[in-house]
């Protein structure tokens, strides 16, 4: 099994303000460290308009991370296609992948928060077709050496050619966050990487991967690292230890549901799915003593998850625990 890190950084700290930024810094100092630990990766996401200080330039982020690490890869958990221009966000994934030598994973996705949708004045009925229109420009204008035009629903583009060219060919792997069949088989069909939700038991995971795998239009172009399965972490005194981590991390959750849900209570993130029932956000969590996470992840390794994506309650000190009394049993080192 692979891990790595998935989550978001704040500009502010606990006891520093926004306009110190010392927050993104201290994500960065993780991410170096989470390297040397023997991860894979740091996912990172995009939003804007909390007032939560998150990360709302998510390539900017990750390209300073590019210049302080050499194997890591640099995923976004996912750019939001559109809340952007199609062609220069070809442009800017393209250089961070140039001066990674190549370790961008792009994960895109088409938005689910009411208030993102509400502060960009962008209906939200339109996500999918500017996803759809977005995507088609992106990869055109990567792997395209003449100059093109574009006539679109959103978009018009007058005989460009888009620069530089991405270091992986023909461009980044493209990941998706995707839970229902629908989805799945779709990001299949279209030969992207998945992210599954953190949400969902191991068995429903293997359902999941098991239809992905089906859907390939390759057939034996599957492979276990080209599925990615999120999970929050904390490893625990004890029980009671566990218990009052995981009552935090649900009020985190109903934070992120409660922008996320419309006002008239329609669509919104898969998160909306799980918060109707008591704790069943926090059901299947990585909180617990190390004896208790490694059976857990031996449930997940037995359904064919060997990616997991971490968010660790606690930062740096969770990480070097989970290195040193976790990992080694599952990743071979």
């Amino acid at each position: 099994m692979r891990f790595g890190l998935f989550g978001s950084a704040q500009a502010s700290t606990a006891s520093l303000g926004p306009e110190t930024g010392q927050g993104f810094r201290d994500y960065l100092d993780t991410c170096v460290e989470a390297e040397a630990l023997g991860f894979h990766s740091s996912f990172l996401v995009e939003h804007h308009f909390t007032g939560w200080q998150q990360v709302s330039a998510t390539l900017m982020l990750q390209a300073c991370l590019a210049m302080r690490t050499t194997t890591l890869r640099l995923g976004t958990a996912v750019i939001v296609l559109p809340w952007h221009n199609p062609v220069l966000l070809a442009e800017q994934a393209a250089t961070l992948d140039l001066v990674s030598n190549g370790r961008l994973d792009l994960g895109i996705g088409k938005g689910y928060r009411h208030n993102e949708f509400h502060g960009f004045a962008i209906p939200q009925d339109e996500a999918e077709a500017r996803f759809e229109e977005c995507v088609e420009l992106m990869t055109r204008a990567w792997v395209s050496k003449e100059r093109f035009s574009h006539r679109g629903r959103f978009w018009r583009f007058d005989d460009i050619v888009v620069e530089p060219p991405p270091f992986q060919r023909p461009h980044p792997p493209l990941w998706v966050a995707a839970a229902s069949e629908p989805s799945i088989r779709r990001a299949a069909a279209r030969g992207f990487n998945l992210i599954l939700d953190q949400y969902a038991s191991p068995e429903a995971l293997g359902e999941r991967i098991a239809l992905y795998r089906a859907g390939l239009a390759v057939p034996d172009g599957f492979h276990p690292m080209r599925v990615a399965v999120a999970r929050q972490l904390y490893i625990a005194k004890d029980r009671a230890d566990a218990e009052a981590a995981l009552e935090r991390q649900a009020q985190w959750t109903q934070r992120t549901v409660a922008v996320s849900r419309s006002p008239d209570g329609a669509g919104g993130s898969h998160v909306l799915s799980y918060a109707g029932t008591a704790g069943a956000t926090e059901a299947h969590a990585l909180y617990g003593t190390p004896d208790e996470i490694c059976r857990k992840l031996e449930a997940l390794r037995a359904a064919g998850v060997e990616y997991i994506l971490l968010t660790a309650q606690g930062g740096a000190d969770q990480l070097r625990r989970f290195a040193r009394e976790i990992m080694p049993a599952f990743s071979g080192a």
